[in-house]
């Protein structure tokens, strides 16, 4: 095996050669101790015996006080499991084959036990030193047959039993190896795969968990396994950390009770006390396991998304209405100034001023609607949200004198936002002359106040008029709505479309006491936002 395979780390936290090799120092010890009772436990033929019998039990203590150091560590003086390895190696052949010699030979079965450490060997060592092993073995089975040759004078026919078994070894330092080639190919084929698989897993469950609609993993005993964030925003769990379909909403355990059907999908509508608006479940099978998938939509924002839809196609329309309205119209104003010129009577004057007016709210009205074919061509930049609001004011007071008076800036530090220059300007221009129109006429009655966090700048317009009443505020931001005789009802419609259009948000926070109106952007790009680099000044 590899250096790297050995040293993969198992869920204790201990190398996996180190584990290995505490397994085969456990056999080591064994089978010293087996021969060490042995020794003792046969005293006529052993203890008292021949010389030969003499070396036998001796070389057995000598190897079970080997077995007992290595098990308790002195071999981790040599820091690497290599040099360990084949330190342990070479002393269980040498061992072993003065066993062999003293035991009588290659006749007493002794030198099958070299199998078992060549086996090991080859599974634990790195390329060619099985083979280093097997040919160590062998020579020591050859010296020691013919030191049985020198000094017993064995027949030379044993050679020739020696010789098989060396060829047993080589043979089976090729084939383990072989084995462990193939063991450590699947094992780490097994490791990619499961890497592969958690990080599928983990991919499973951040879209799980991002996912606008909930989900619920619910197994066939009705434990909740799985709940992302917006199954606890819409059920509201009874219990902190649910555990049961019940304990996590009894209304929905109640409904799914009812339509117990594990081979179908369920749909079905669920309304929650708690909940303004109702919730479409699904319940999904979950697959020969049993179970269900539980997929719970929120209707509100449904409905909402259709209003957008609806709202965008009505855009759209408008939009191409405009072009076809506008021609016309500047005929209607060129004539309407063309009479008024002529002076003939009162009458006709006041008659011609009705045409002009309102002429003019149409052509406003087509101007608003054409800024919405705009809002997809927007091209954002860092602006200095103070200084464009100080600009603004600039601009804003000369078709309104008293505006600088009226108005009144905050900003503590240049904070920046992500917007297109234009937009900007066009939806400033539209809160700003909201808040005038209902505020009342003194010094600072429109607040604009500059703040920011670490990730976005706000800008909210507060103003001190009556404020927007209880029915008004869920049509706020639709369009043709006014609640003024002059106005068009586009104007926070076209702000909040623009908003859109450039990542930002645009809402009504409360009455404070006058309309409060917040419009919050990035204060950074895109490609900074979503790669976090630092802030660069423009």
């Amino acid at each position: 095996m590899s250096t790297q395979a050995a040293t993969d780390d198992v869920p204790d936290g201990r190398p996996v050669g180190a584990r290995s090799l505490a397994y085969f120092n456990v056999y080591r010890l064994v089978i010293a101790s087996l021969l060490l009772a042995l020794v003792y436990g046969v005293p006529g033929e052993l203890a008292a015996g021949t010389e030969r019998d003499q070396l036998f039990a001796n070389v057995v203590r000598v190897y079970w006080a080997f077995a007992a150091c290595v098990m308790v560590g002195v071999d981790r003086l040599l820091r690497r499991e290599d040099v360990r390895l084949t330190f342990g190696v070479l002393a269980d052949i040498v061992f072993l084959t003065l066993l062999t010699y003293a035991g009588g030979g290659a006749g007493t079965g002794l030198p099958f036990m070299h199998v078992v450490v060549l086996a090991f060997a080859s599974l634990m060592g790195q390329g060619r030193l099985a083979l280093f092993y097997a040919a160590v073995a062998s020579l020591a089975m050859l010296f020691q047959q013919g030191m049985q040759w020198v000094t017993v004078g064995s027949d030379a026919g044993r050679f020739v039993h020696v010789g098989s078994i060396s060829i047993g070894y080589f043979a089976t330092a090729i084939a383990v190896r072989l084995l462990a080639r193939r063991v450590i190919a699947n094992e780490a084929l097994a490791r990619e795969r499961g890497r592969d698989l958690a990080e599928q897993m983990r991919v499973n469950e951040r879209v799980i968990r991002d996912m606008d609609d909930g989900v619920l993993v619910v197994d066939p005993n009705g434990r909740v396994r799985q709940a992302n964030p917006q199954a606890h925003r819409l059920c509201a769990p009874v219990m902190p950390r649910p555990v049961m379909l019940a304990d996590f909403s009894p209304s929905l355990a109640a409904a799914m009770a009812e339509r117990a059907d594990s081979e179908r999908e369920q749909v079905f509508v669920l309304d929650l006390p708690a909940r303004p608006a109702a919730l479409r479940v699904r319940c999904v099978p979950a697959g020969g396991a049993g179970g269900h998938l539980v997929f719970i939509e929120d209707l509100a924002r449904l409905r909402e998304q259709a209003r957008q839809i609806k709202l965008a196609a009505l855009g759209r329309l408008t939009a191409s209405m405009a072009h076809e309205i506008r021609n016309p119209l500047a005929a209607i104003c060129q004539a309407a100034e063309l009479l008024q010129d002529e002076r003939r009577s009162d009458i006709l004057s006041r008659l011609t001023r009705i045409i002009g007016d309102n002429a003019q709210r149409l052509d406003r009205m087509v101007s608003d609607v054409l800024e919405l074919g705009r809002r997809d061509r927007a091209e954002p930049e860092l602006l200095d949200l103070p200084a464009c609001l100080r600009t603004f004011v600039d601009e804003f007071a000369m078709r309104e004198p008293d505006v600088r008076g009226r108005v009144v800036i905050e900003a503590a530090a240049s904070l920046r936002i992500w917007f297109d220059r234009g937009h900007l300007h066009q939806v400033l221009w539209n809160l700003l002359a909201n808040a005038l129109r209902y505020a009342a006429s003194g010094a600072g009655s429109v607040r604009m106040t500059v703040s920011g966090d670490s990730e976005h700048t706000m800008l909210d317009i507060v103003d001190n008029g009556p404020g927007v009443d209880e029915g008004a505020r869920a049509h706020l931001f639709e369009p043709f709505f006014t609640t003024h005789s002059r106005g068009t009802g586009l104007g926070l419609y076209i702000a909040r479309e623009l908003s859109d259009a450039n990542g930002a948000t645009l809402d009504f926070v409360d009455n404070s006491p006058g309309a409060h109106f917040r419009l919050r952007g990035m204060n950074r790009s895109l490609d900074q936002a979503w790669n976090g680099d630092e802030l660069s000044a423009t």
